[in-house]
């Protein structure tokens, strides 16, 4: 009897420790396996799923959408990092996804930036919402990074100044140097910056 009430707490403490998550993070920790996804529509008219990227050595996530702010203003300090780091024959691969539900962030919208952009990454869309509720992701523009074990190593901000002349620490690109050197960033996660997912309200 003492054994099963041992067994019991033990299985409660691994529980709520997952609930919890990360620092920031409700349903993530660092050092976690990243959720995969399937065959989601992207900007580039091509169903996108995770196992594409499965020769990548590391994969930069990042969490989108055109009706914030400060996404949009993210989005040239994502370009730039795809194109230093991405590309067909790179170890990186570079995803966005939008789950919002809003008629400004549905695919067609989001394409349409994309070929205006000339965007150097694809920008996927789920309208389940799915993919950003198993990774907890809060804001956007909200980062991950994957290592080549798929796990992440970093979640959160991309840098910490949203005016890019006040930037003193690239986050993201100090997880992903780390990732591909095989070793953890000095910094794992922070708190992510700018307006909310717009998650649907669900009905009982």
């Amino acid at each position: 009897m003492r054994f099963l009430i041992l067994l019991a707490l033990v299985v409660s403490d691994s529980v709520n420790s997952t609930l919890h998550g990360g620092e920031f993070n409700q349903v993530l920790s660092i050092g976690n396996v990243a959720p995969g996804w399937e065959r989601l529509p992207g900007t580039d008219g091509k169903p996108h799923s995770f196992q594409d990227l499965k020769d990548k050595e590391a994969i930069v996530l990042a969490f989108t959408c055109l009706s914030c702010p400060t996404a949009v203003d993210y989005e040239a300090r994502f370009q730039q990092l795809a194109k230093q780091y991405g590309g067909t024959n790179s170890k990186v691969g570079f995803v966005a996804v939008c789950v919002n539900q809003v008629a400004a962030d549905r695919l067609d919208k989001l394409t349409l930036r994309a070929n205006q952009q000339k965007l150097a990454f694809p920008i996927l869309y789920d309208e389940s919402q799915k993919i950003a509720k198993d990774y907890g992701a809060m804001f956007t523009p909200e980062f991950f990074v994957l290592n080549q074990q798929r796990k992440v190593v970093y979640m959160g901000a991309m840098d910490d100044a949203t005016d890019p002349e006040k930037v003193t620490q690239r986050y993201v690109e100090a997880a992903l140097i780390a990732a591909l050197k095989g070793e953890t960033p000095a910094v794992k996660e922070t708190i992510g910056r700018g307006c909310r997912v717009r998650y649907a309200k669900e009905r009982n």
